[in-house]
């Protein structure tokens, strides 16, 4: 019964190692990159930027803290919430209208 030497057990890694090759690029290193993207967008914010938080509400920025974000949702309807609450800038979620035909 032949036996497997050291190459054989190293070789028998190698689809391993290439699977996790592969998991890094195409899964975690692009959310790393996007993680840190929207922690660049969240220290850039300004007042007067108009954003989206992650629960759907857009607004204008008007006070900003370290933590909290003040977003004026209406004419003299403000709202706190969280830094970490806000999603992206209102122009890039922006939707095309939806044309229904016949109607």
């Amino acid at each position: 019964m032949p036996t497997a030497g050291a190459g054989g057990s190293i070789a028998s890694f190698v689809p391993l190692i290439l699977i996790f090759v592969v998991f890094y690029f195409l899964l975690i290193r692009p959310q790393q990159k996007q993680a840190k993207q929207q922690q660049q967008f969240l220290s850039d914010l300004k007042t007067g930027n108009k954003v989206i938080t992650k629960g759907g509400l857009h607004g204008t920025i008007t006070g900003l803290t370290d933590t909290i974000v003040t977003l004026e949702i209406a004419q003299d309807v403000r709202v706190k919430v969280s830094r970490s609450a806000i999603a992206s800038p209102e122009s890039a979620n922006v939707a095309a209208p939806v044309v229904k035909a016949g109607g």
